[in-house]
């Protein structure tokens, strides 16, 4: 297999690019002033041939030719023919018998301007020879000026040689000029690369160098560096999580082996019924941490890659809270649903999920009561209360405790409190589901304050009846 060529590198592409930009637009540049430059060599030469003409033609309609014919510099030629084309006057060092033009040359009564060979005149390389007619109707003449051409051709082979020699010394001039201030351009972005190249996603601050200017690197840097927090704050939080899970599977586990160890160590004298039950009772305890834990991943999941649930749709709560209440007996869990429908949109199973987590805590903490009320509408929203006459929840730890794994002390008893993972599940819930929720005293600034636990649900007006 025939190998690849390797590629420039993104300097020398630059380089190369810029270098041939350049050297093209020098090239155009010379061949316009060139152009320019002959363009107006050429009409300051006519325009010297004509200012002669001139003066000669008006010299001859007063019948006034001196003989020779003046004229200003020994690079002009004059003549002064009839209409047979024989030669009436002539400069000093024009030939007196053969005229510049020819008679087929000739246009008789018209200004012209040709370019000639110079040995007609004696003078070498192109001539430019200009016409313009004179005397009078009754005896025309035509005034006949060649202006040899060498001073623009050498001025133009000069300008030309300069522009041969001077602009590629300018273009190689201004590509090391290039070369180091692309260099310098790019060494941010070389010191980037060599920074993101000692990453290793361990444990500590891991950053790329910002550079001091406040440009498109800069800000590619400070971006970078906060795709990195947002990695690292992520990569805490799965850390954190994964400890987190395994001691509370930890929990269960030990329990259960402990358990079956005794009781092999005590033989017959085991109450295998018991501790039956107590297998049981950790088994439950263990899948209901497998099921929260799966939900919180999956969760986690659509926060990466969003998609509405399928089984998204129109949700009357008032439904919801009756089958909800249903569960418990009656006391604890009171319902208060007003009269009408309470519609709001979502999945109603994981709707189903955050009443039945917030009813079970409150059942956990309540001494007598757990009521459960939907009102509104509040603006665009439908209130839905969880409300306990339990000890409550302190100010500081309201929003703490919705954090994963987070259970206050008096909530850490294995068979009273949970996983901690009820109300982090209730929060990511609502929160898909387009909503808020937030805890307060139902009871300010009473001994046992309770806990009321307020979930604010987009409000949805009736369906249509399919």
């Amino acid at each position: 297999m025939s190998g690849r060529r390797p590629r420039l590198g993104l300097r020398a592409r630059l380089l190369v690019v810029g270098v041939l930009g350049l050297a093209l637009g020098f090239a155009l540049g010379g061949a316009l002033l060139l152009g320019a430059l002959g363009w107006t060599l050429q009409r300051s030469a006519d325009a010297e041939a004509l200012r002669t003409a001139d003066a000669v033609a008006l010299l001859t309609a007063e019948d006034a030719l001196p003989d020779p014919l003046p004229v200003a510099g020994g690079q002009l030629r004059v003549q002064v023919v009839d209409a047979q084309s024989r030669i009436r006057a002539a400069s000093i060092d024009a030939d007196r018998l053969v005229p510049m033009l020819g008679p087929d040359e000739l246009r008789a009564g018209q200004r012209q301007r040709l370019v000639v060979d110079g040995q007609r005149v004696g003078l070498s390389g192109p001539v430019r020879v200009v016409t313009v007619p004179a005397g009078t109707p009754a005896e025309p003449r035509t005034v006949l000026v060649a202006k040899s051409l060498s001073d623009v051709r050498h001025s133009l082979h000069v300008v030309r040689n300069l522009l041969l020699v001077g602009f590629p010394l300018l273009v190689a001039g201004l590509a090391v000029v290039a070369w180091r201030v692309v260099g310098a351009t790019l060494r941010p972005v070389e010191e980037l690369r060599s920074g993101a190249a000692e990453i290793t996603g361990r444990a500590g601050a891991e950053r790329l160098p910002v550079p001091a200017g406040q440009d498109e690197i800069h800000r590619l840097a400070v971006t970078l560096n906060d795709m990195l927090d947002r990695l690292a704050a992520s990569r805490d939080r799965q850390r954190a999580f994964v400890a987190d899970a395994a001691h509370e599977l930890r929990s269960p586990l030990t329990n259960m082996r402990t358990e079956l160890e005794v009781a092999r160590r005590l033989g017959d004298g085991t109450d295998w019924p018991a501790v039956a039950d107590d297998l049981l009772a950790d088994t439950e305890r263990l899948s209901r941490l497998v099921d929260d834990l799966l939900l919180l991943a999956r969760l986690d999941e659509d926060d990466v890659r969003p998609a509405r649930p399928a089984a998204v749709g129109p949700v009357e709560l008032g439904e919801l809270l009756r089958a909800v209440a249903a569960r418990y007996p009656s006391p604890p869990v009171r319902l208060a649903v007003p009269a009408g429908a309470w519609w709001t949109e979502g999945d109603p199973g994981e709707l189903r999920r955050v009443l039945v987590n917030l009813v079970e805590n409150a059942i956990r903490h309540a001494s007598a009561e757990v009521r459960l009320a939907v009102a509104g509408p509040e603006g665009a929203y439908h209130l839905v209360t969880v409300t306990d006459d339990g000890p409550g929840v302190p100010a500081a730890d309201r929003e703490r405790v919705f954090a994963r794994f987070t259970r206050l002390d008096d909530a850490r008893a294995r068979d009273a409190g949970g996983a901690g993972l009820g109300l982090a599940i209730v929060r990511e819930l609502v929160r898909r589901a387009g909503g808020t929720v937030e805890l307060a005293d139902a009871t300010p600034g009473a001994a046992a304050p309770g806990l009321r636990a307020t979930v604010r649900l987009p409000a949805l007006a009736e369906p249509d009846p399919e």
